[in-house]
């Protein structure tokens, strides 16, 4: 084969775009195609670099520094933090001197950077979040020989600190903001994450983390650098629920730069996922101006179909193609993929139909999907890399394939980090996973001076118009944890200024934030803060509408959304230490990875449970400073686990030092499974309770290195306990058991998130370990009716009565619901099934017995089998050596109860030696 010429190299890096003319045709130099040299200010290290990228990635690809996450990389490597980073190109040929204009754009600087082109000053840039584009034709013209693109980014917590050390700089009281490694993260607009958190690395990496080019247009041409798409019924209004017998209004408005014509019109071709044309036309009431165009156009509601969430209907996409066009041709076009829906945050006041219900008074707080409630079930993604140029789409398609396989059906994407990229709302909106969504502020209060609003403003600006589309988009929210836990501090450390300090908040995310966001979309709900009491009151005569609640509750009344963290084990699984509100966004607590993912990361000689390694990566609690020697603090985050493990489970203590680790490890991770399933069963039986509870996000859905935090996915994909565990309570109709320890009160609720009524029965078998049938005065089967996204208690005791001649420390009970029900995406009815169990004693001290299990290898599957007594947490685990899941885990089994268990590869290649234990496993030496 011959080798390309360097000519058609060089055409294969410009891409063509808009309209050719006589002598000229739109291209864009993809910077990626680009050789780039990467080096620190005095030369001392100069490596390739890649485009988008950032410095660790290319210092680790060049042999300077070794894989950033391992070991103790989080302390050692802080002086490439420390240190300016310049990307360097090579000599840009193929350039147009004679273009009419040349353009450099960056969809993400990261995040101080001095822009040079042909040696010449173009641009300092200030945000990670904004894209920036510049005209560089006079420089371009003007280079005398072939032009060079360098980008000086500047180390960030230097220039934090900097900043925060000008004279009168903002300050607020001890305690307000959450410091973790590197300080002063709240005066940059950076991923607030990079600078530390109690669940990751301090990296504070930079570079050009997003992709960008450099585009050059004829004297009547234009490049679309941005498009707004957002889609609601007629007559909508952000926040209330709309009616959904109306059309459909379809409003696009797109970014450009260069010369967009004085006759510019717009059309539209609407297509559904088969090429058919289900509508077209022209856009009416366009407007433009020299760099916007924008106009809207009514789509009948009986011409397309609706876009629902996994589980409640198809996820039906339609290609929409945006025309500019002017005399009479197209010059330029986007097309966008979008769906039809309509997702509220229904904040208003209970209404008098719900107190008729039984539904306890105040606001609601839930979500509507096409004019339906539903039960929100998911959990909370974080950054799922500490460095974003290593995220691929792939790696997002195998998360999000164990969100849906976990019966998930939103993701609260967390503040701090960093806004998602396209490809991850792409595979959302065909996977069905809503997105509640939310601008990079969190665990602080901010800055409101100009300058830094201004910043802010042209970064919401360009998200909100960027992502809009998307229907997996659910929501909102102005940060994380601000008015539950940021201007509560204030409160309590500075009752006197909370006033002040209130405004300043309202200033950023009320004021700035607000008017940009509703005058883009209609389509979306909106908070200032992920935790809150909702809001007051709405007027939309006001460019602001939203009046917060704040602490103006009215006694007796439920208001808002909850989060809970409690990290004292002693009240664990205690119904009443959970709290009450009518969605839960937030709550956990931390385990260990599992041995397999920390021999990835870790010297054999630091594998175990105490090793200076392993308690310096459990960044809970958070150094709050850049010392290395953090041991106070990240030791109470270890004795935490340790407690809880000795408290409720046998607690393991193997002669074997490697194995001691790893069941060590384990154990926290059930822990932490069985704390979560709790709450979870809790708050969904809430659906049936006074607060009509609607929701349930645990923390954290992945982790973005190999460290104790509180995921239920590793780094490398492997499913932790929890995610087994959240997957079996997640499903649509569960049984389960609540029991107060203090007075002995038990009950058995059934919980259905069906839209229709389910009815059927609940068997109860009592048992002894050894798997020996007990006569406690229960019923063996009880019918059950539950109500749509609802749930009914069917038996309610007191074990003190029940158990009567029965050892507590030797009693447990199979609990399993039947029911026939309609799944929303079914016309059919079927059975569905769960299964669960009760013990009247902790797991530490109660008399469990060897199960005897056995696991028979199939073709495609293992039978488990208990035979001789009753298996308690039973854990199928597979090899190093490939990624995957098993179809059920950490279950239980009956004495001769057989379960068979299959395996889905994910990655890699399947290697035998699946291993099977139970709790008993942890009382062997």
């Amino acid at each position: 084969m011959r080798p390309r010429s360097t000519q058609a190299v060089l055409a294969a890096s410009f891409a063509a775009a808009g309209s050719c003319h006589d002598t000229y045709c739109q291209q864009n130099l993809n910077l990626s195609t680009v050789s780039w040299t990467v080096s620190n200010p005095n030369g001392s290290v100069s490596v390739p670099g890649k485009f988008p990228s950032q410095a660790h990635i290319d210092l680790y690809a060049a042999g300077v520094i070794p894989w950033p996450l391992y070991g103790l990389g989080d302390f050692d490597l802080r002086w490439v933090a420390y240190s300016n980073w310049t990307y360097t190109s090579e000599a840009l040929k193929g350039l147009r001197q004679d273009a009419d204009s040349t353009w450099l754009l960056f969809n993400g600087l990261d995040t101080f950077a001095s822009i040079e082109f042909c040696g010449k000053h173009v641009a300092a840039t200030n945000n990670q979040f904004r894209q920036y584009y510049f005209d560089v034709t006079s420089l371009l013209k003007e280079c005398k020989s072939n032009p060079v693109l360098s980008i000086n980014f500047g180390s960030a917590p230097n220039i934090a600190d900097a900043i925060a050390a000008e004279p009168g700089q903002e300050t607020w009281p001890f305690g307000v903001e959450i410091n973790y490694e590197f300080l002063n993260r709240q005066f940059i607009r950076k991923e607030q994450s990079d600078f530390g958190w109690d669940w990751g690395p301090a990296f504070a990496p930079v570079g050009p983390w997003l992709p960008g080019s450099i585009v050059q247009l004829a004297a009547s041409e234009f490049h679309i650098r941005n498009s707004l798409v957002d889609i609601y019924r007629e007559g909508q209004l952000n926040l209330l629920p709309p009616d959904q017998s109306r059309d459909w209004v379809v409003k696009t408005s797109l970014d450009v730069f260069g010369k967009l014509p004085s006759d510019a019109s717009l059309t539209y071709s609407l297509q559904d996922a088969s090429g058919k044309t289900v509508g077209e036309g022209r856009f009416e009431n366009v407007t433009s101006d020299s760099s916007t165009i924008t106009g809207s156009v009514v789509i009948p509601a009986d011409s397309v179909n609706l876009w629902w969430p996994v589980g409640m209907g198809p996820q039906t996409l339609y290609s929409l193609k945006i025309a500019v066009d002017s005399n009479g041709r197209t010059v330029n076009e986007v097309t966008k993929r979008v769906g039809f829906r309509t997702i509220v945050s229904n904040q208003g006041p209970i209404t008098q139909e719900q107190l008729d219900m039984g539904i306890a008074p105040g606001n609601n707080w839930h979500f509507e999907i096409n004019g339906h409630e539903f039960y929100a079930k998911g959990s909370n993604l974080i950054p799922p890399d500490v460095f974003w140029a290593n995220v691929t789409e792939a790696r997002i398609k195998q998360l999000f394939d164990s969100v849906v396989i976990g019966n998930q059906n939103m993701l609260r994407v967390w503040s701090s980090g960093a806004y998602s990229p396209d490809f991850m709302y792409d595979l959302a909106d065909e996977m069905g996973i809503l997105l509640w969504s939310e601008f990079e502020f969190g665990d602080a209060l901010y800055p409101v001076e100009k300058e830094f609003l201004d910043n802010v403003k042209d970064e919401v600006y360009y998200q909100v118009r960027r992502i809009n589309h998307h229907p997996s988009l659910a929501y909102w929210a102005g940060g994380n944890e601000l008015e539950n836990l940021e201007l509560y501090v204030v409160e309590n450390a500075a009752p006197k200024e909370l006033d002040r300090y209130t405004a300043e908040y309202e200033t950023l995310f009320l004021d700035t934030i607000v008017p940009i966001l509703f005058g883009n979309s209609r389509s979306i709900s909106y908070s200032p803060s992920s935790t809150s009491n909702g809001y007051l009151e709405l007027d939309f005569s006001l460019p602001q509408p939203i009046t917060e609640r704040y602490n103006n509750k009215t006694p007796g009344s439920i208001y808002g959304e909850t989060d809970h963290y409690d990290y004292d084990s002693t009240v664990a699984f205690d119904i009443s230490s959970y709290p009450i509100g009518r969605f839960a966004n937030e709550f956990g607590f931390h385990s260990m990875p599992s041995l397999e993912s920390w021999q990835q990361q870790i010297d054999p000689a630091d594998l175990y449970f105490n090793s200076s390694t392993i308690v310096l990566r459990n960044h809970h609690y958070p150094p709050m400073n850049t010392n290395t020697s953090n041991y106070a603090n990240s030791t109470k985050g270890m004795v935490e686990m340790t407690l809880a493990v000795e408290r409720w489970y046998p607690a393991p203590q193997k002669e074997d030092p490697i194995a001691n680790f790893s069941a060590w490890c384990h154990a926290t991770q059930i822990f932490q499974a069985d704390y979560y399933s709790s709450q979870i069963q809790y708050y969904r039986s809430g659906s049936g309770r006074r607060e009509r509870q609607l929701g349930s996000l645990y923390w954290q859905l992945e982790d973005q290195w190999q460290a104790p935090t509180w995921a239920g996915i590793e780094y490398d994909g492997r499913w932790k306990v929890l995610h087994y565990v959240a997957r079996d309570i997640y499903q649509p109709v569960i049984v389960s058991p609540f029991f107060n320890a203090t007075t002995k009160d038990f009950e058995v609720w059934v919980t259905s998130d069906l839209w229709s009524s389910v009815k059927g029965a609940v068997n109860l078998t009592w048992y002894d370990w050894s798997g020996k049938r007990l006569d406690i005065a229960t019923p063996v089967t009880l019918p059950v009716t539950v109500g749509a996204i609802n749930s009914t208690k069917v038996l309610q005791t007191n074990t003190n009565d029940i158990l009567k001649n029965h050892d507590p420390l030797d009693v447990v009970l199979a609990m399993s619901v039947s029911v026939e029900g309609q799944l929303p995406s079914s016309n059919t009815t079927q059975t569905l099934t769960h299964t669960n169990w009760f013990h009247a004693a902790p797991l530490s001290v109660a008399h469990i017995v060897d199960p005897g299990l056995k696991i028979t290898p199939g073709k495609d599957s293992f039978t488990i089998e208990a035979t001789t007594g009753v298996a308690a947490w039973v854990w199928l685990d597979h090899s190093a050596g490939v990624m995957g899941y098993f179809d059920s885990n950490a279950f239980w089994l009956a004495p001769g109860e057989k379960k068979e268990v299959g395996f889905t590869v994910t990655g890699g290649e399947w290697i035998d030696g699946t291993t099977v234990q139970s709790l008993w496993d942890l009382t062997l030496p």
